[in-house]
């Protein structure tokens, strides 16, 4: 007897629907998510080393910080930005309205060493986002045309820090073979860990950042950057004054890492850096709500994105949700209380199931093991892998007033 002609016309689409976006699914997994990965082994490959790769002829850069309050995070990570291996470089500390010891901690260091140089927003500045009045400050005092961003709160991975992002500017923009042009590279993408702590909430916070920053640097690599991180991400000066800086985006309060590289990366202008010794670590958040917090500023500007980069964004959770969706309705459809007697489209759901819980964990622990980032078990993935699309979906369906930073 055959089993499909147990099936029914309904049994027949839902099968056929989950096929399509289990289909969907992998593919996304493979293309995007695992293309840090494969950049990693090329690399490894290609044996790109400090040693190998030195620049000649180093090109000047400007480490911009923005501090409002960041007294104690400037004495404890400053030192870092001052000690890298790099030639030609400086730094320039924002001061962004500060009211603790931030201005007395930078004059201290700029006593030790010249190359570090400050300038500040006045307290009570009324514009919608000091962040960004603050990084616009930092550039135009930048005497070099090359702007590396970080936080007040972030210690690179070492001391070539510098020298690895820079060399970004001198890699290939994409995996992409259809790259034909010889054009610049204007912006370079890093990667932004945080450190690492024996907690629920930084493991949650370790897989959104493992998983969002596979996707963002995974989509650059396939020609279709669209964002970036502030606390690890460099352009050049002439690109930021060229294409108006901030100006179009005041309005939003959020946004001046990832909405400045939305409206002017492109597949061609675009490199990525995946060397450990070019990420920084910063302190994760310590309560569940102060990272709803963060994530919620974060998603609030997502509206601004430009219209591909909402479909790309769009087309995962979509289709995770109608994965989900469709297993749990045959689950259903075939539980005893329906009196199915046929079991092939449950063995069917089940298989598509695993294969892609196998091929999520494979990537996203692979790739977790390569950057010497901490590793998820299975029940983990699958755990956050639901809740984190709710968690997005309710905070962009009620947003709530951001703060001027």
């Amino acid at each position: 007897m055959n089993i499909f002609t147990e099936i029914s016309l309904v049994e027949y689409a839902l099968l056929c629907a989950l096929l399509l976006v289990f289909c969907a699914q992998t593919y996304w997994y493979i293309r995007y998510l695992a293309a840090p990965l494969r950049r990693l082994r090329k690399d490894k490959q290609t044996q790109i080393t400090n040693q190998q790769s030195q620049i000649t002829n180093p090109l000047g850069v400007t480490v911009i910080v923005c501090a409002r309050n960041e007294g104690l995070n400037l004495a404890d990570y400053l030192q870092a930005l001052l000690s890298q291996d790099y030639q030609l470089y400086e730094v320039i500390v924002v001061n962004d309205g500060s009211e603790d010891n931030t201005q007395e901690i930078i004059e201290s260091y700029m006593v030790r060493d010249p190359r570090l140089h400050t300038t500040f927003v006045p307290r009570g500045a009324r514009v919608g986002s000091t962040k960004k009045l603050a990084l616009t400050l930092g550039a135009k005092a930048a005497q070099y045309d090359y702007l590396l961003l970080t936080d007040a709160d972030c210690r690179p991975e070492s001391p070539h820090w510098i020298s690895e992002m820079m060399r970004g500017f001198q890699r290939p923009t994409s995996n992409d073979k259809r790259q034909t042009t010889n054009a610049p590279i204007d912006i370079v993408l890093g990667y932004g860990a945080y450190f690492y702590e024996k907690t629920h909430i930084n493991r949650l916070i370790q897989y959104d950042t493992l998983f969002n920053g596979l996707h963002y640097l995974g989509a650059a690599l396939c020609g279709h950057p669209y964002m970036g991180v502030g606390r690890n991400l460099a352009y050049r000066k002439s690109l930021f004054f060229r294409s108006g800086g901030f100006s179009h985006q005041m309005t939003n309060r959020a946004g001046d890492d990832d909405l400045f590289v939305n409206h002017t990366a492109t597949r061609n202008n675009t490199a990525v850096v995946l060397s450990r010794d070019s990420y920084t670590y910063s302190p994760a958040k310590t309560s569940l709500k102060l990272w709803l917090q963060q994530k919620r500023r974060h998603l609030s500007v997502s509206h601004s994105y430009r219209a591909d980069t909402k479909w790309r964004l769009g087309f995962e959770p979509l289709t995770r949700g109608l994965f989900y969706a469709l297993v749990l309705a045959i689950v259903i459809l075939q539980s005893p209380i329906n009196n199915q007697q046929s079991t092939i489209l449950l063995l069917a759901a089940t298989g598509l199931f695993l294969i892609r819980w196998m091929v999520q964990t494979a990537i996203l622990n692979i790739s977790a093991r390569r950057m010497g980032q901490h590793r998820f078990c299975m029940t983990t993935i699958l755990w956050f892998d639901i809740v984190l699309p709710l968690v997005n979906l309710w905070m962009l369906i009620i947003p709530k007033k951001q703060s001027k930073w």
